[in-house]
């Protein structure tokens, strides 16, 4: 029997104020423990939450962002459960009127475009985070840091729609670069900026009822989200053909292991008792405030992606790496301002670039070649100053050292020779050490004559101009050639 998945994605984003979502403390990472906590945060008897207008604003702009409708009525609630990271024994969420609802987000699927719904956008509160003492040296006991404890989260829940692991990660791939274009969360998932959880279940393929979910939590990168749910897809499959039955329960996914291991069943979750929180008012939003966020919207990922397309000429492949993160679009763009060529520039950047961060896991505005370096050296690509293999070679030293082109170029001695009498002294050698190779190839072997380009570029150590070459050496080839014709024919 064919099974086919059915994923629903809840994502949790840490928003990019600079104070909490009650109080004044700030959002600071990497703080002193309990640093950053007051009366407020840590939940005392007597003190009253006031609401950051900015975390607000920040859902309006990820509600437009996410095509959500915005409702003009909200309002916060308690959702009760005891952890010893949770001070006040419960967490100010939302439940039944939440800001943002009804949205979606279309990605690629199969090559064909597919729409994810999204159901809803809420506010919340953060918890505060656990440090277990083995990793102090103190095995028997554990540790609570307050500092998260209040920082603003949103959590952007989607339609169970996501039918396959690859979907999921598509998803989330464009979700946080909207995130990250409208400037509301910068989706660092090793500080735990950006967490996702996953329900997923299976059903045979055509039958409209869902199965029995499973809830898989611990995944902290969108690898581990694909790999989590190949596994629970994998695992639900074969006790269904043993004729087994799932169990509703939450698992988290073992990265050691590569294995979803159970955490909780549903007779052991949380009742949450969810009830309206007295302490703070309903939230109104008027529709002015709503058309002014708009307004002030960026240009999102899709939009900038067709613009690319149109205005640059560039393939649509392209335009989707290039839109992958807001400052990579902004950083190509300023390559193209400075040097007119997209193609060349998309090139460079997707392939020298991209791989180098890749490598020193470095995001663009960290890149020590900046827009002015590598439009330099394309530039002297260009006029003949350098060859297109001497470049990959200033752009590793402008890499490594932050040098400009100009200067690498003269520190290293890499001017191209373009000099035809110099070029000609090679291409004599060659041809005078090389007479079987000739001689094959005015026999028809066209294949040789790479050959001799490339005995040629060692002899000028690689400085050689090849567009160059290749003309000069075609040109004494062709004389070589009629000569000879003349000698027999006389």
């Amino acid at each position: 029997m064919d099974y086919e998945a059915v994923i629903g994605l809840e994502v949790h984003a840490q928003l990019l104020t600079s104070s909490k979502i009650f109080c004044s403390c700030s959002t600071q990472f990497g703080a002193r423990p309990n640093q950053n906590t007051c009366p407020i945060c840590l939940g005392m008897p007597g003190v009253l939450p006031v609401l950051n207008r900015d975390v607000v604003e920040f859902t309006i702009r990820t509600g437009l962002a996410t095509n959500c409708r915005i409702a003009l009525f909200s309002r916060f609630a308690r959702k009760n459960y005891f952890y010893p990271d949770l001070p006040k024994g419960y967490q100010i969420s939302q439940y039944e009127l939440p800001p943002a609802m009804d949205g979606y987000i279309e990605i690629d699927s199969n090559g064909k475009k597919k729409r994810i719904g999204i159901t809803r956008i809420h506010m919340e509160e953060d918890a505060g985070k656990l440090i277990h003492g083995e990793n102090l040296g103190d095995p028997d006991s554990s540790y609570v840091d307050f500092n998260r404890t209040g920082v603003p989260l949103i959590e952007i829940v989607s339609e169970p729609e996501i039918r396959t692991p690859e979907e999921a990660r598509e998803y989330l791939l464009r979700l946080k670069a909207i995130l990250e274009y409208i400037e509301v969360c910068d989706c660092n998932m090793e500080e735990g900026n950006l967490r996702c959880d996953a329900n997923i279940s299976v059903r045979p393929m055509g039958r409209k009822e869902f199965g029995v979910k499973t809830e898989v939590k611990n995944m902290n990168s969108f690898k581990n989200v694909q790999r989590a749910l190949e596994y629970e897809i994998k695992r639900q499959v074969e006790i269904l053909e043993r004729g087994g039955d799932i169990i509703q329960e939450t698992r988290l996914w073992d990265v050691d292991s590569e294995m979803t291991i159970s955490m909780r069943t549903k007779e052991e979750a949380h009742d949450y008792r969810y009830f309206p929180e007295p302490d703070l008012v309903p939230i109104v939003i008027s529709e002015d405030w709503i058309e002014d966020v708009r307004k002030r919207l960026p240009e999102l990922p899709d939009a900038k992606k067709g613009r690319f397309v149109r205005e640059y000429g560039i393939p649509v492949y392209d335009a989707v790496v290039l839109t992958t993160s807001r400052s990579l679009a902004e950083y190509y763009e300023s390559c193209v301002r400075l040097f007119p060529r997209p193609k060349i520039i998309s090139n460079w950047v997707m392939g020298e670039i991209l791989r180098e961060f890749k490598n020193d896991k470095r995001e663009i505005n960290e890149s020590p070649i900046t827009p002015e370096h590598l439009t330099r050296m394309l530039r002297m690509i260009e006029e003949g100053t350098i060859s297109g293999k001497i470049a990959k070679t200033v752009f590793e030293e402008m890499y490594r050292s932050g040098k400009m082109p100009d200067e690498v170029v003269k520190e290293k001695g890499l001017v191209q020779i373009s000099d035809e009498g110099e070029l000609l002294k090679f291409i004599d050698q060659v041809i005078e050490e090389n007479p079987e190779i000739v001689e094959e190839y005015q026999k028809g072997k066209g294949k040789l004559f790479g050959y001799l380009v490339g005995e040629i570029m060692k002899r000028s150590k690689g400085k050689g101009n090849p567009v160059l070459i290749n003309r000069l050496l075609k040109d004494r080839l062709d004389r070589e050639d009629r000569l000879d014709r003349d000698l027999t024919q006389g």
